[in-house]
């Protein structure tokens, strides 16, 4: 069992900040949350408790090639076959490769991070490896693989009719028993016939899809000179994905288009601007009603700290909002924490009540500048950083815990 006494926590789906004079946890769930009242503005500091941050989109088998796109156009890093990642990934071996996944899995737990959904190249053995790391680390990695080659050359995929090929679909299998689900790169990366047998066999299977679109104009214009219909559109009507990420030059009728299908969008901004590109459209994303997450993407270009992505986001959308009152920071938090249940399922709720899962991170708000905080939430999104994160907690078990946590008497 572990206690926190006279602490600040983050409460329920709206995640409402309550001064609570006791938070208790049992195992794997919280057994006790004693409530005094709502809080917003602190005088003297406070333990803040928040629900456990959901980085949704990573590409953490990168991660041992920090900054190594400098200088690079997204195809120039990115594409397969002979973008830089990808030439990188094929010439470092395992023994190598691991150690450095674990450390940045670790590292995300460090910056108050429980999970991540990674799209994890290199086929059946990426994803192994990604499972090995993630056993290791205690954040829970969901998996979506992806092949280790390309499918399909040019020709047929401007023909758009072939299925997979039977090493693929075999590949295909091999992949889905080991991860939690498939997205290749781009809608453009197989043809219609192949992403039917993808969801096909992902729905039978009960696996996630998901897929990049609407990154820069040329996947748009890629699938519409091959298909005539855009990669967005493409990808809601054969794969029914998930989750679809990006949206970073999506137009007034493709997120209409998102909002009405009712799929999750994960955002990238840190990201998208490393690489030079548009920013999202975040308002207009937030006015649409739909669901939205926050994801740091690749290790090359970003630390996986979702702190540094809050913080961007609120900022950015702010911006795009133009003036000082909206978004509602809560609203910026949420999709780094309780709008991932919508992907993941009730046993992901991403919020804290008693009977949830005692999966949460613990703020130092003494320290200057946050202890004086006129609002707690708005200081959680803009100005908490790594050095803030006392503990982290992922079902009870302490994935990352400082010295200072350990000082202050806590379990």
């Amino acid at each position: 069992m572990g206690s926190l006494r006279d602490v600040v926590v983050l409460l329920g789906p709206g995640l409402e900040p309550w001064r609570c004079s006791r938070f208790e946890w049992d195992g794997d769930a919280i057994s006790r949350i004693d409530r005094v009242g709502p809080v917003l503005a602190l005088d003297g500091g406070a333990l803040v408790v928040i629900p456990g941050l959901w980085n949704s989109h990573t590409h953490m088998g990168d991660s041992c090639l920090p900054d190594g796109a400098t200088g690079l156009t997204l195809e120039q890093g990115f594409f397969r076959p002979d973008g830089f990642k990808y030439r990188q990934l094929a010439a470092i071996g395992r023994e190598e490769h691991l150690p450095h996944v674990v450390a940045h899995l670790r590292y995300m737990a460090r910056t108050g991070t429980v999970g991540h959904i990674d799209f994890r190249e290199q086929g059946p053995a990426g994803s192994e490896l990604l499972r090995e790391a993630s056993r290791a680390s205690g954040v829970e990695s969901v998996i979506l693989g992806q092949f280790s080659g390309v499918p399909f050359g040019a020709d047929l995929l401007m023909a758009n009719e072939a299925p997979l090929p039977e090493g693929a679909r075999g590949e295909l299998e091999a992949i889905l028993r080991v991860a939690d689900g498939f997205s290749e790169s781009t809608m453009n990366d197989l043809t219609d016939a192949a992403w039917r047998e993808v969801r096909a066999l992902t729905g039978r299977l009960g696996k996630l899809r998901a897929i990049h679109c609407l990154e820069n104009e040329g996947y748009r214009d890629v699938s519409l000179a091959r298909t005539g219909r855009g990669d967005l559109a493409r990808a809601i009507d054969l794969l029914d994905p998930h989750l679809v990420v990006h949206m970073t030059v999506a137009g007034t009728e493709e997120i209409g288009l998102l909002a009405a299908s009712g799929r999750t969008a994960v955002l990238n901004p840190r990201a998208n601007a490393n690489l030079g590109l548009p920013l999202p459209p975040v308002r207009a994303l937030m006015e649409s009603g739909a669901n939205l997450l926050l994801g740091t993407d690749n290790g090359l270009l970003n630390s996986p700290n979702l702190l540094a992505e809050l913080d961007f986001t609120y900022k950015l959308a702010k911006s795009q909002f133009a003036d000082a009152v909206r978004p509602d920071p809560l609203a910026i938090l949420r999709m780094a924490t309780s709008n991932i249940g919508a992907v993941l399922g009730a046993d992901h709720p991403g919020y804290l009540d008693a009977g949830l899962p005692a999966t949460f991170v613990v703020l130092d708000f003494h320290q200057p500048h946050l202890r004086a905080t006129r609002h707690v939430p708005a200081s959680v999104v803009s100005r908490a950083t790594p050095e803030d994160v006392l503990a982290t907690y992922r079902l009870g078990r302490a994935l990352y815990s400082s010295e200072r946590f350990a000082e202050a008497g806590a379990p």
